[in-house]
């Protein structure tokens, strides 16, 4: 048996996503022969793919020595580095591959990732480009293009390129996850949601489809879209809490923002909790997203029979817990959409104060208290934000 067989199985089971495997092989053919270049690089693809990147890296760097002058070594180097989240080292290493073998569509391609890595758009579609140049058949490459104008809002251009995409592999979930994007992006979920299906029904384990499947089915509603519009363009800058003492009047710009986002909070439970009790799309959902919905929109419908019962009966604290209560949906919504668990478990003792604060208000009979929960409660907009700034982690 020649070492040739091996390195082949080797590269034919890191296709089929059996790193460990490849991993035994390629470790056979190092004992033989510790200085094979080829064996080096492809034993770090298959340690990086089983999160071993320390290992991974100290092979790259091995296969590097062993062959500098040539583009395989460099190009498994960017995989590496590509796959560990070091978009700089990556590009590096890709760039060194580029100036010894510049007609390796794959490496453009793996150079077009990087680049989307830090969310250089411009550099990600014209490394596309140039890998297109070279095989303009290459799925991966035209799907790439498409992220890259859509990231830059060119929706005509996105949109040629997704459906090229698709046009040219219609088994890809991956071109038909960009195609979806890229319509969601510019304003037809409808069509997204279409795509999303069809990603899931290629790849029924594919969690970035179903989230933006869910996302889709969202913004087929035209009051949410709306809302959800306005929460992502206007939160108000916490600089202008500077400007008050000079321009009091600014509270008022403060309240409208805090208000419009209380209502697309108590849309996205509405409009979550429909969708999580229909039928056709019940299973997008897991239990702790219909759960929040489901106290978010109580929340919502409690406070406004409290408010209506205190107006009923005359009792201001009533009425103003009422206020509170509804406007806690701010509070747990927030919460749930911020993604470490620490800010999580922060927002929820939030939320929980400012509960037993409206309930006290009653209990005393002071509405200033109640008013001050619900000041705060609307005021949670900002507070969330600093806490997933502290955190780390975004909504």
């Amino acid at each position: 048996m020649t070492v040739a067989d091996p390195i082949q199985r080797a590269r034919t089971l890191l296709q089929l996503r059996r790193p460990a495997e490849a991993e035994r092989e390629l470790r056979g053919v190092l004992a033989q022969e510790p200085q094979h270049a080829t064996a080096h690089s492809f034993l770090a693809l298959a340690l990086v793919q089983q999160g071993s990147v320390a290992e991974a890296v100290a092979e790259a760097h091995e296969a590097v020595r062993l062959t500098p002058d040539q583009w395989f070594a460099h190009y498994a180097a960017g995989q590496v580095y590509y796959r560990a989240r070091r978009p700089d080292e990556a590009l590096a290493a890709i760039g060194a591959s580029l100036d010894l073998q510049p007609e390796h569509a794959p490496t453009w391609e793996l150079l077009a990732r990087a680049h989307m890595l830090k969310g250089e758009w411009h550099r990600m579609a014209d490394a596309a480009r140039r890998g297109l140049a070279i095989d303009p058949e290459d799925t991966d490459l035209v799907s790439l293009l498409a992220v890259a104008l859509t990231e830059l809002g060119d929706a005509g251009q996105a949109q040629a390129a997704a459906a090229h995409a698709v046009g040219l592999d219609p088994e890809s979930a991956t071109a038909h996850l960009v195609y979806g994007r890229a319509a969601l992006a510019f304003g037809d979920p409808r069509r997204a949601a279409d795509a999303f299906r069809e990603v899931l029904r290629l790849d029924p384990g594919f969690g970035q489809a179903r989230d933006l499947l869910v996302a889709a089915l969202k913004q087929r509603n035209p009051l949410y879209r709306r809302l959800v519009r306005l929460r992502q363009g206007y939160r108000g800058g916490w600089r202008l809490v500077f400007l008050l003492p000079a321009v009091p009047p600014l509270i008022v710009v403060f309240i409208l923002i805090a208000v419009l986002h209380w209502a697309a909070w108590v849309a996205e439970a509405w409009t979550t909790l429909r969708l999580a009790r229909a039928k056709a799309t019940s299973l997008l959902f897991e239990d702790a997203e219909s759960r929040v919905a489901m106290l978010s929109c109580g929340l919502a419908v409690a406070g406004a029979v409290v408010l209506a019962l205190g107006v009923w009966l005359g009792q201001e604290a009533l009425g103003t817990a009422g206020v509170a209560v509804m406007v806690l949906v701010t509070a747990v919504q927030e919460a749930a959409h911020t993604g470490s668990a620490g800010g999580r478990a922060l927002l929820y003792g939030w939320a929980v104060l400012l509960a037993l604060a409206a309930v006290t208000s009653v209990i005393v009979a002071v509405p200033a208290v109640a008013l001050l929960s619900a000041y705060a409660g609307l005021a949670t907009i900002w507070i969330a934000a600093g806490v997933r700034r502290v955190t780390g982690t975004p909504a």
